[in-house]
């Protein structure tokens, strides 16, 4: 790389904040899936599920012969060519739809019998090596999508490399506080779980050709999770004036 010319550091700086961006869904499925684990291996889950997906960008980058030809049709339906990417995009949506579809089935049957262990800790059946696997195979997906968005945005293999390394280094910092905050939050929980059935959708209708801006898709979680933000600082206000302060309310 250049470092004095300004390009550079141009598609440097706005490559990073799109990875960044496109890590997020990322984050919110490694941190669900490690916080099915006991807590003293969540830590390791995440950084080993963030190496993985940093890995994954760099080998996908470094083939990018290989990924020019995912866009190359691999057999036709009638007039529908299908290429390896329509393919990786389609079923990681079916996987991502029903492994979030399972977790929040989870959730409301935990709720409904009043299970007392509501984060998922340390669920019985649950690996560390099972849980690495789901993460791992959704990197797939998510690097696809990730690799892609930076060869087109530049054709300079280092700044693309350098780019993902810093997003990835940014994701392990936040992948613990975001972690423990969902895991905190049942409700922040049920919307990135939500959010995720979202993803997968848009996932699989762009592996059949229906391209949807990801800005809309954005707009709409940003404003769900400020609405979700007020209605927990609503109840909390609510908890903290709740027993003793309401008017009428003496002790028998």
């Amino acid at each position: 790389m250049n470092l004095a010319d300004p390009d550079i550091w141009l598609a440097l700086i706005t490559l990073t904040a799109l990875e960044v961006i496109l890590g997020i869904d990322n984050i919110i499925f490694l941190s669900i899936m490690a916080a099915k684990l006991p807590l003293h291996q969540q830590a390791r889950a995440r950084t080993i599920g963030l190496a993985g997906a940093m890995g994954m960008r760099i080998l996908l980058l470094i083939s990018l012969a290989w990924i020019a030809k995912l866009v190359t049709p691999l057999f036709h339906l009638g007039n529908f060519g299908v290429s390896g990417r329509d393919l990786i995009l389609f079923f990681g949506g079916v996987f991502l739809v029903w492994k979030a579809g399972k977790e929040i089935r989870e959730m409301l049957a935990g709720a409904k019998h009043g299970d007392e262990d509501a984060t998922g800790r340390g669920k019985a059946g649950v690996t560390f090596m099972s849980v690495i696997v789901q993460i791992m195979i959704l990197d797939i997906v998510f690097s696809l999508d990730s690799v892609i968005t930076a060869v087109g945005m530049t054709d300079n293999l280092p700044v693309m490399i350098t780019a993902i390394v810093i997003a990835v280094i940014s994701m392990m910092f936040f992948a613990g506080p975001l972690g423990r905050f969902v895991e905190a939050n049942p409700t922040i929980k049920m919307l990135a779980l939500a959010f995720l059935v979202l993803i997968g959708v848009v996932l699989m209708a762009e592996g059949v050709h229906q391209h949807f801006s990801k800005n809309y898709v954005y707009v709409a979680m940003g404003f769900s999770v400020m609405v979700e933000l007020l209605n927990l600082k609503m109840r909390k206000s609510l908890e903290k004036s709740a027993p003793g302060s309401l008017p009428g309310h003496g002790q028998h």
